[in-house]
């Protein structure tokens, strides 16, 4: 039963279509948040079928579903292979995620996700991790945070931005969202302040959650993971997310291209499957965070 207010999941009905999902299919919803997609994939699932769900965030285990067929494990996606392989798994028929932070963590203003609340610097996806944003903005060096504002928030301001951060906590560390807002006051201009603390604040959160390094280890996995013919179904919500995933699905790595042979050839693990995906006007209307979703499918070849 669920018992924590979780928001619409975004493009369900796409996403769990793009699964191609069989009765007898073995899956995965590495992003199980309020569970959403994973009641979907349920319902077209036989008495044989199994879905599996990971989720670290210890308060999506107050979500978990009563059904014999379902198994919530409380870890990182990163670690995929080796806890499917405590079940007996090898490979699986699709595997879909939902990446970024869920509606609840940004509406729990304790969590420290959202610019709308003042709140502790935390921004952890998962509470037993030791690493918080008040490290990452009070331990880091100079240049640490600028490359995490560079790369992470794709600021042009990072350089100043570190040296701002660096020089004011000497003063005095810097606790909460609003004393780092007031601190980076001066790179707020009025008519963009909401877009660009939403770029310190995904920055940040990216760093803390080393949301790309565990994007990056998650999707090396998932060729080997998928049966021939198995689905890929996964929405991303900025552009770092997006950019690893398309690569991914194109040319099996993240970085160049793949070695080609005499005849100009190349193989890689996954096709494509349609094109990129978007929410409708009428999804966004009623549910805002699907503005920036953007759905990619690929299949085992």
């Amino acid at each position: 039963m669920m018992t924590m207010e979780y928001h619409n999941p975004v493009l369900l009905k796409e996403t769990v279509d793009g699964l191609n999902v069989k009765p007898d299919g073995i899956y995965v919803d590495v992003t199980f948040g309020g569970g959403g997609h994973s009641r979907e994939i349920l319902k077209r699932l036989g008495d044989n079928g199994r879905l599996f769900a990971f989720d670290h965030d210890e308060d999506a285990l107050k979500n978990t579903i009563n059904d014999l067929r379902f198994t919530l494990i409380n870890e990182n996606f990163r670690y995929i292979k080796r806890f499917l392989r405590l079940y007996g798994i090898r490979q699986v028929d699709g595997v879909l995620a939902d990446f970024g932070v869920s509606s609840h963590q940004f509406d729990v203003p304790g969590r420290g996700f959202s610019t709308r609340f003042e709140a502790n610097l935390d921004m952890r996806m998962n509470q037993r991790s030791k690493l918080s944003a008040f490290h990452v903005v009070n331990d880091y060096d100079e240049e640490q945070l600028r490359q995490v504002f560079a790369q992470y928030g794709e600021l042009r301001a990072a350089p100043a931005m570190a040296r701002l951060i660096v020089d004011k906590r000497q003063e005095a560390p810097i606790v909460t969202s609003e004393q780092l807002k007031l601190v980076l006051k001066k790179f707020l201009p009025s008519r963009h302040e909401n877009k660009v603390l939403a770029q310190i604040y995904q920055a940040i959160r990216i760093e803390v959650n080393q949301e790309i390094e565990v994007l990056k280890e998650f999707l090396l996995q998932t060729p080997e993971l998928l049966v021939k013919g198995g689905r890929l179904s996964f929405i991303s919500y900025h552009s770092l997310e997006d950019r690893l995933v398309k690569r991914f699905i194109r040319n099996g790595m993240f970085e160049g291209e793949p070695e080609r042979d005499m005849f100009g050839n190349f193989e890689v693990p996954l096709k494509k499957v349609g094109g990129l995906i978007t929410p409708s006007e009428e999804e966004v209307k009623t549910n805002n965070r699907a503005r920036s979703a953007k759905l990619r499918i690929a299949e085992k070849l």
